[in-house]
């Protein structure tokens, strides 16, 4: 996940899973041989947020890590899912410090517990194989350390080192999804399976990550086949099958993003690009691209990530992330 020399940049809301990986990369830093700084994210969706911000200023002060902080400019838009947009609005933010500060790694306190719910979530609302593989421990620049960590022994972490971090009282309403899975889903799961299914559920999205690699890796061998390049633009041309219905997708634009989006609205995905950024992360003959993505589907914000040797192949798999999050 770091590389000796490496700037990380770690989100920290305050709460007891970014607390253990502050003090945790902290603790490791000289082996590891990286730099570390903190960015904070105040969502201004609770009165008492900017105590939140205060809280984590002052743990960085004390462990001598620069303090980035940066507050949300607007609120959710009307009829939006809350939880999307505060990612949306987190991950954008932590983007532009990374860039700021020349950062390598920006690092996210997801524990195993954040990955068994997130693959129960996606089961649950049908999500395809991008939901059902759950969260990428490194994809590009975003590393999550502490995803094979469960949530109590985060607790045990910040317990024996007489820590004290903060508690949002939203994480206990059930008015959130997520919330009713950690809270009420999983536990009936385990009380009625006599056993933890949160190890299970998480080995089960790593098995179907190596699954969504190679399924990646078949689909690029037809690059050629399915873009076309002339002087008007790039044109789309595939054979799907949407929902058990073979379909043909045509799409021409700028270049291939362009051509990308405009052929998903054959299938009635209207999608709009808010945000892009791309970068290498590695040089050379294992040269290797990133794309983030911010778009406006259906109304609602979503944002992906692509990874590839071919930075073009990146954006689209970055937008083919978010479209996925449907």
């Amino acid at each position: 996940m770091f590389l000796p020399g490496q700037t990380v940049l770690v989100a920290v809301s305050g709460g007891p899973d970014s607390i253990c990986l502050l003090h945790s990369l902290h603790m490791l830093r000289r082996l590891l041989r990286i730099r570390l700084e903190v960015f904070h994210f105040d969502h201004g969706l609770r009165p008492d947020s900017s105590e939140d911000a205060g809280y984590v200023r002052r743990v960085a002060e004390r462990l001598r890590v620069p303090f980035h902080l940066l507050s949300a400019s607007e609120r959710p838009p009307r009829g939006a899912s809350v939880e999307a947009w505060a990612r949306a609005q987190r991950l954008r933010a932590a983007a532009y410090v990374r860039r700021d500060v020349d950062a390598a790694r920006i690092a996210f306190g997801h524990t195993q517990d954040d990955q068994a719910e997130t693959v129960l979530m996606a089961a649950l609302t049908g999500s395809g194989l991008d939901g059902l593989k759950g969260i990428d421990p490194a994809v590009g620049p975003y590393v999550r350390p502490l995803i094979d960590v469960s949530r109590a022994e985060v607790e045990a972490f910040c317990r024996a080192l007489g820590l004290r971090p903060r508690l949002d009282p939203s994480n206990r309403s059930t008015r959130f999804l997520r919330n009713r899975v950690r809270l009420r889903a999983i536990p009936a799961l385990e009380r009625a399976t006599g056993r933890s299914v949160r190890e299970p559920l998480a080995r089960a999205a790593s098995l179907l990550r190596e699954d969504a690699r190679e399924l990646n890796r078949q689909a690029l061998e037809r690059w050629d086949d399915v873009f076309d390049e002339t002087p008007e633009g790039v044109t789309l041309a595939v054979d799907v099958t949407v929902d058990g219905v073979d379909r043909s997708l045509t799409g021409t634009g700028n270049g291939p993003i362009d051509a990308f989006v405009h052929a998903l609205s054959d299938v009635d995905i209207e999608v709009r690009v808010l945000d892009y950024a791309e970068h290498a992360l590695t040089a050379g003959e294992n040269a290797r691209a990133a794309a983030y993505v911010e778009c406006s589907i259906g109304g609602e914000t979503y944002w992906g990530v692509g990874i590839d040797a071919n930075i073009v192949t990146a954006s689209l798999r970055a937008v083919a992330s978010a479209v996925n999050r449907i």
